[in-house]
């Protein structure tokens, strides 16, 4: 998996065959080039891991993206089916996937949460074992990642309950039937959660002695999508693997510790080149002397700080710079420590093509020992 350098800013003529136009939403943030850099030091993970950094896994499950091409083509034709306007709950009721949920789960009619003006579908789901009811209010939430006009981004998220207000890791029985559904409709997902190396590696550098993975997330990122600066911290979770299938996706990803760190640099040295008012750039050159308060707008999602991860050009070159920037080409993973909201890893995601990719993100959470 490469690295990536930075190579000009927005509007900048580019002559290199390998550059990469980085733009999400609208915003132009420059372009990069790839760098050739194996994985993280295998010898060093498990402190990456209780540091809270990222740990990037060159060519993972590149034999399985290959043993599973049939399954990843399918996913991206459900995708454009989507896109195109076909309704999910008719195609769910079709071939393949009909006969893959049946007869263990059985689709319900669908809705739409009201609340949430990025859904575009929620389907419900029981889980059978025979004619013996197993759960209810298992779900799968089809959904736009932003609501910019040119953002074709599309999530696949499987879990239960009510969002928002359960804690899903409290429930363990129903956390594995989402996965199981999770697999009935895209079985790639067999890339990640039945892979013993992948198994054995977190087994090696976690806080446990077994995982599963849970809260499972099916990715389409589409060109000038992706997704903003945030993490994933979630309560009785280690972490969020991160696979990639089809295209590329590049990432900006450090821990939260280092953010900060290079939040405060940025702030301290390159005002200037920001489009900001006096005012703002005085409350911003404030913050960057003040940690706690630094940190606490970052949580907050305070609009000019938010504005500088997100769409500030120069903030963006700023982390490339100083190694925090990744190209995950069909292949590769990363992974994502996310202990608590004060130790974990931040991430910001592109697309790297002029097409959608494909890639997968689970949640790793210790298995229970009656599970083992």
């Amino acid at each position: 998996m490469p690295a990536l350098d930075y190579l000009a800013a927005p509007g900048e003529a580019v002559t290199r065959a390998d550059a990469i136009r980085v733009r999400r939403r609208g915003v132009e943030l420059g372009w990069v080039v790839p760098r050739a850099q194996a994985s993280s030091d295998s010898t060093c993970l498990a402190r990456y891991w209780a540091a809270a950094r990222p740990i990037y896994l060159a060519d993972f499950v590149t034999t399985e993206v290959a043993e599973y091409s049939e399954h990843i083509a399918q996913g991206l034709r459900l995708m454009d089916a989507v896109l195109a306007g076909e309704d999910l709950e008719d195609i769910l009721h079709g071939p393949p996937y009909a006969a893959r949920l049946a007869p263990d789960f059985r689709l319900l009619p669908a809705g739409i949460d009201t609340g949430d003006e990025q859904e575009i579908l929620r389907l419900d789901f029981d889980a059978y074992a025979g004619e013996r009811l197993l759960a209810e209010d298992l779900w799968v939430k089809l959904s736009w990642l932003s609501f910019h006009p040119d953002d074709a981004s599309l999530r696949f998220r499987f879990s239960f309950g009510i969002e928002g207000y359960e804690n899903v890791a409290a429930h363990w029985h129903k956390q594995q039937l989402a996965a199981r559904l999770t697999e009935a409709i895209f079985p790639e997902s067999a890339i990640v959660s039945r892979n013993s190396f992948l198994r054995e590696l977190l087994g090696s550098i976690l806080p446990a002695d077994d995982v599963a993975y849970v809260e499972r997330i099916v990715y389409f990122n589409a060109p000038n999508g992706g997704a903003q600066f945030h993490q994933d911290v979630e309560r009785g979770h280690l972490g969020v693997v991160f696979a990639q299938l089809h295209g590329r996706s590049l990432w900006l990803a450090l821990s939260r510790q280092q953010l900060l760190q290079e939040l405060a640099a940025f702030l301290r040295t390159s005002l200037s080149g920001l489009q900001a008012g006096a005012a703002e750039r005085a409350r911003l050159q404030a913050l960057a002397g003040d940690a706690a308060e630094l940190a606490a707008a970052l949580e907050a999602g305070d609009d000019a700080v938010e504005a500088v991860l997100n769409r500030a050009p120069e903030f963006f070159a700023h982390l490339l710079r100083q190694g925090h920037g990744w190209l995950l080409e069909p292949g590769d993973l990363i992974l994502l420590p996310q202990q608590n909201p004060e130790h974990c890893a931040w991430h910001s995601v592109f697309c790297a093509d002029d097409f959608p990719g494909h890639a997968l993100s689970f949640a790793i959470r210790e298995r229970p020992a009656d599970h083992q």
